[in-house]
């Protein structure tokens, strides 16, 4: 990295030592005058005793960089990826005005902006008066947001910082974070350590995230176009007769988790809350499993074909934190009805980025778990169960995902790997 701060002009240079930090570098001493000999003794010493009598304080230890992550960063250097997330006016312009929003806790203060991409949101904290902001990204994406933040000339404002948030060196506390870490279904890719281990890094007390609260959902839901083009598309393909390919069109269908829009009309009943994240209070090990438990009432008569995972953020202020109890209440397993009347509790929450099936679409969709055999539900038939997501002990930014569901008198279990 230190070619990169002596291109950008970044004062701070190479990393120095505790020793060095504590008392300048062993060359400029100058405790005790006496004879040369005699001063580097006593210094010698003198440090020695400091030394020991430091408390130590562990280092934030970084998780070692994967042939999977080396993947992750490589396909973050597409463009394709970052003109579709620029293109999904919903993500970038809730983002731009809950910066707007914050503009009182932005300017003037430090950001740091982790996994900026092409720096977009660096470039909106210096739009709204912040003193610096550290732009962090780990993909090649970060040697083109250095040509925009230049191009808009603020390179005295936004510093790119080309690595992993866990590697660079920042030699100073931060007033904001700001990061778009959302995956599909929320926990996708595993980004949210990555804010968790920055936070805890370098974040002064009482500092802002943005955004600072998440909420994943789970619904049951109909779709009975998707079988029609996958599935029984099959039984007649210009004349011939194909059923046989049928169970196979299943399995390639719906083995693994599905990517799509659905519309609200989908969703058999009122959603139920599976995981909530406080991003001033939630530890990385928090993210490893979550298990939470459902019941719900169908609204419809119609075939449950699925469940569909979604999501929605939070851009709240750091005086509207929860306590730790609050924040982890559903990854302990216990649900929460996200119905009309719950979310009005939450009315005043200044600025919301949703990914909801009723609302404008964004690029994250909805995440769909199919069933292989859909089943009749009558109206008001019960579907009770738990969904378990964890990370992947073979690639920590893929998620396996159990879902059990009871009705009908019959238990179904569906397993898949989001990957």
């Amino acid at each position: 990295m230190k070619h990169l701060y002596t291109k950008l002009g970044h004062k701070f240079g190479p990393k120095r030592s505790p020793a060095q930090r504590a008392f300048g570098p062993s060359r400029s001493s100058g405790l005790l005058a006496s004879s040369p000999t005699a001063t580097a003794d006593v210094t010698a010493l003198s440090l020695l005793l400091l030394l020991l009598a430091t408390p130590r304080i562990p280092p934030c230890s970084p998780p070692p960089c994967t042939d999977y992550d080396m993947a992750y960063f490589k396909a973050y250097s597409h463009i394709g990826v970052h003109e579709e997330m620029l293109k999904d006016h919903v993500r970038t312009n809730t983002y731009r005005n809950a910066i707007m929003h914050h503009q009182d806790l932005i300017s003037g203060k430090v950001v740091l902006d982790v996994g900026c991409g092409t720096g977009v949101l660096s470039i909106f904290c210096a739009f709204a008066g912040a003193a610096r902001v550290y732009a962090v990204d780990a993909s090649d994406i970060a040697l083109q947001a250095m040509e925009i933040v230049r191009e808009n000339e603020l390179s005295d404002k936004v510093i790119v910082l080309h690595g992993r948030i866990e590697d660079v060196e920042i030699e100073e506390k931060v007033d904001v974070i700001i990061s778009e870490w959302m995956g599909y279904m929320l926990l996708y890719e595993s980004m949210l350590g990555s804010v968790i281990f920055a936070r805890d890094k370098w974040l002064k007390p009482g500092g802002l995230i943005l955004p600072s609260h998440a909420s994943l959902y789970l619904a049951p839901i109909t779709n009975s176009h998707r079988y029609q083009d996958s599935v029984y598309f099959w039984q007649d393909v210009y004349g011939i007769k194909m059923s046989s390919m049928m169970p196979l069109a299943k399995q390639c269908a719906f083995m693994e988790p599905s990517v799509e829009t659905i519309s609200g009309e989908n969703v058999l009943t009122w959603p139920s809350v599976v995981a909530q994240v406080d991003c001033y209070t939630i530890q990385a090990p928090e993210l490893e499993t979550i298990t939470a438990t459902f019941n719900y009432t169908s609204m419809l008569q119609a075939p449950l074909h699925g469940f569909a995972f979604w999501f929605d953020v939070e851009f709240n202020g750091p005086v509207r934190q929860r306590s730790k109890k609050q924040a982890n209440q559903c990854l302990d397993g216990n649900t929460q009805d996200a119905s009309p009347s719950n979310k009005k509790k939450k009315a005043d929450a200044p600025i919301v980025l949703s990914t909801a099936p009723e609302d404008a679409p964004t690029h994250w969709q909805q995440t769909l778990l199919y069933l292989f055999e859909p089943i009749e539900l009558k109206k008001d038939q019960n579907i009770e169960g738990s969904v378990t997501i964890s990370q992947s002990q073979q690639h920590a930014r893929f998620l396996n995902i159990c879902l059990k569901y009871f009705t009908r008198d019959q238990w179904y279990v569906k397993e898949s790997v989001m990957k």
